[in-house]
C-alpha cells in the first residue's frame, strides 16, 4: 500500500507540473516555472520511491494513464480547453489500458 500511495503523490506531482507548464508561458514567468520543476523533480523522485515495490510495467502505466488524463481534465476545466467526444473516447481507452496492464500485472 506504501508504494501506491507513493505513486499517487507521484501522479499528483505530475500533474501539478504538467499544469503549470501553460502558466509558465515558455519558462518566462518565474514562479509557475519553479512549480514545474518542483513537480517534475517531486514526481520522478516518488516514482523511483514505488518502483522498488511495484513492477514497472504497472506503475508507469497508472503514472501515465491517470497522470494524461488528469492532465487533460486540467485543461478542460481551469483552461477551458474544449471537451468532445473524442476526447471523452480517448480518455476512455487510457483508463481502459491502465486497468487491463494492472489485471495483466496481478497474475
Amino acid at each position: 500500500m506504501h508504494a501506491y500511495l507513493l505513486l499517487f503523490v507521484a501522479i499528483i506531482s505530475e500533474v501539478i507540473g504538467s499544469s503549470l507548464l501553460k502558466a509558465s508561458n515558455g519558462f518566462k514567468k518565474i514562479l509557475p516555472s519553479i512549480g514545474v520543476l518542483i513537480g517534475y523533480a517531486g514526481a520522478f523522485y516518488a516514482l523511483s520511491l514505488s518502483l522498488k515495490t511495484l513492477p514497472i510495467s504497472v506503475a508507469y502505466a497508472i503514472w501515465a494513464g491517470v497522470g494524461t488524463a488528469l492532465t487533460a481534465l486540467v485543461g478542460i476545466i481551469i483552461y477551458k480547453e474544449g471537451f468532445n467526444s473524442k476526447k471523452l473516447f480517448g480518455l476512455v481507452l487510457i483508463i481502459s489500458g491502465v486497468i487491463f496492464l494492472n489485471i495483466g500485472g496481478a497474475h
